[in-house]
C-alpha cells in the first residue's frame, strides 16, 4: 500500500455521484482508482516509484505518467501523493540516463523484454522503441509536481541532467538520416513492430522537426515526423523554459538552447505539417516525411491530434484544432469507428473496427459541451464487458470482446473523465501554441 489515506477517492466518488447521479460511474471511479494504487504502483526504499502498466510487468515512461494523472487533483493536500509523484520522477532520471532511446523499462536489471530485438539493448530495458512522447511525459511530470502538487525538490541536478540528454537526444534527431546512431528491428513480427531500411525507418528530409520511429501506441511511424509528438514536444520544452527561467538562473546557455528547440520545431510545425483539406479546411496532418508525403489520420493513443487541448497545446475553440477535430470524428479518418454501442477512434495497434476507450476519454475530456462529455462517458459504461474495468480496445458491436483485461492508463482516463463530471479541472494554462 501506497498511499495510506485514501479518504480523497472516498469523497470526490460521491462528488462525481452527486453531479452525475450514475452509481456505476462512481462504483467504476473508486474502482479504478483503487486498482491503479494497489496494483500498479512500487515504493523503492530510496524513494523511487516503478510503476508498472498493468498485464505486463514493465514501466513505460508514458503510461506510468498518464496513470497517476488523476491523482494530482488530490496533491497539494496529500504528502503521500506528493512523494509518489517526486518518487516516479527520479526513477525516470535514473531510466532515461540508462538509455534515452527506451521506452519501457524493467524493474531490475533482468534482462525480460524483448532482448531479441536487434538494436542496443541491455538488461534493464523491457523495450527500446524510439518514441518522442517517451521523453516528454517525464518533462511534463517535473512541471505538474510544481503545479499542482507545489513541489520543487525535484529542481535539482538530476533534473538539470535529464534536460541535458533529452536536449542531445531531440538534437540529434533533427538530423536522424545524417546524425542518429539509433536503429531499431525486430524479426519475425508485424510490419508496425520493426522499422525497414534495416532499422532506419522510412526516408526523411531535414524540417526543423523531430525525428520519431515509433508513435505512442508503439507502432512504426509510417512517416518519420510525428505531429501531435512534435506538439507535445513544443509544450513541455515550453514548460521547461518556464522552470529554468524561475529556478535556474545560471543556466542561460541551457534555457537557450531549450528556447532555440522550441521555435525550431514551431517554424517546421507551420511549414510542413498543416494540410488544406477540401473539406474540412485547414487541419494537422498525423505524420510527415518533408519529402512531400503527408499521413491524415489519428490514433487512440495519446498524444494524438484529438488530445491536443487535454496536452494544454491547442485551445479547443481555435480554428485549425476545430477543424482538425471535425476530420478526426468524421469517416474521413480510417481509423474512426461506428458500432452499436460506441463510436469513436481506434487504432491499427489492435483489431480493425475497434475503439480505444483512452480516445473516448480523451475526446470527453476535450469536447467543449457537457453533453458530449456525458455521451463519452455513457459509451465507456457501456463497454466495460461487465467487469467495471476499463480496456485497452473493443469490438463496438459486441463489447464483449476486448483486448487487455487489465490496462491501468485506460482505468486512469476513464477516471480523469469521471473526475471532469465532477467538477474537478486542472489548470493548464493559456496553451502553448494555437
Amino acid at each position: 500500500m501506497v498511499i495510506h489515506n485514501r479518504q480523497f477517492i472516498q469523497s470526490s466518488k460521491e462528488k462525481i455521484f452527486q453531479r452525475t447521479g450514475n452509481e456505476k460511474l462512481a462504483r467504476m471511479y473508486e474502482k479504478c482508482m483503487i486498482n491503479t494504487l494497489d496494483t500498479t504502483i512500487k515504493i523503492r526504499e530510496d524513494g523511487a516509484t516503478f510503476i508498472v502498466t498493468g498485464d505486463i510487468p514493465a514501466m513505460w515512461l508514458r503510461d506510468s505518467v498518464c496513470q497517476i494523472r488523476p491523482f494530482l487533483y488530490f496533491a497539494k493536500e496529500h504528502v503521500e501523493i506528493q512523494e509518489m509523484l517526486v518518487g516516479l520522477l527520479r526513477e525516470q532520471e535514473r531510466l532515461i540516463a540508462i538509455d534515452p532511446y527506451a521506452n519501457a523499462f524493467n524493474e531490475t536489471a533482468n534482462g525480460a523484454g524483448h532482448q531479441n530485438d536487434l538494436t542496443e539493448m541491455l538488461p534493464e530495458v523491457w523495450e527500446r522503441k524510439y518514441e518522442i512522447d517517451s521523453l516528454c511525459y517525464p518533462l511534463q511530470l517535473a512541471y505538474f509536481i510544481w503545479k499542482f502538487a507545489g513541489q520543487t525538490e525535484q529542481f535539482d541536478n538530476a533534473y538539470l541532467k535529464m534536460i541535458r540528454c533529452v536536449l542531445k537526444v531531440w538534437q540529434t534527431e533533427l538530423r536522424h538520416e545524417t546524425d542518429s546512431p539509433y536503429t531499431f528491428e525486430r524479426l519475425d513480427c508485424v510490419a508496425t513492430d520493426t522499422l525497414v531500411r534495416s532499422g532506419k525507418g522510412n526516408e526523411t528530409a531535414y524540417t526543423g522537426l523531430l525525428w520519431s520511429g515509433f508513435r505512442p501506441s508503439d507502432d512504426a511511424c509510417q512517416y518519420g515526423y510525428l505531429i501531435p509528438a512534435n506538439l507535445f514536444a513544443i509544450r513541455v520544452l515550453a514548460y521547461t523554459e518556464e522552470i529554468l527561467t524561475t529556478f535556474f538562473a545560471k543556466e542561460k546557455e541551457l534555457l537557450g538552447k531549450v528556447s532555440e528547440l522550441r521555435q525550431t520545431i514551431e517554424a517546421a510545425i507551420e511549414r510542413y505539417a498543416i494540410y488544406e483539406h477540401a473539406e474540412f479546411g485547414e487541419i494537422y496532418a498525423y505524420e510527415v516525411d518533408g519529402l512531400g508525403n503527408q499521413l491524415l489520420m489519428d490514433d487512440a493513443n495519446v498524444p494524438s491530434l484529438l488530445a491536443l487541448p487535454f496536452l494544454g497545446i491547442a485551445d479547443a475553440d481555435s480554428v485549425r484544432y476545430s477543424q482538425t477535430r471535425r476530420f478526426l470524428l468524421s469517416q474521413e479518418n480510417p481509423f474512426y469507428q461506428e458500432g452499436k454501442y460506441a463510436l469513436g477512434i481506434g487504432s491499427p495497434h489492435t483489431p480493425l473496427g475497434y475503439i480505444w476507450p483512452i480516445a473516448l476519454s480523451i475526446q470527453g475530456l476535450t469536447a467543449t459541451e457537457r453533453a458530449e462529455k456525458e455521451q463519452m462517458m455513457s459509451y465507456l459504461l457501456a463497454t466495460d464487458a461487465g467487469t467495471e474495468m476499463i480496456h485497452e480496445s473493443f469490438d463496438p458491436d459486441q463489447p464483449e470482446n476486448f483486448t487487455r483485461e487489465w490496462f491501468s492508463w485506460a482505468n486512469m482516463m476513464f477516471c480523469e473523465l469521471a473526475l471532469d463530471l465532477g467538477g474537478y479541472k486542472l489548470d493548464l494554462g493559456k496553451p502553448v501554441y494555437c
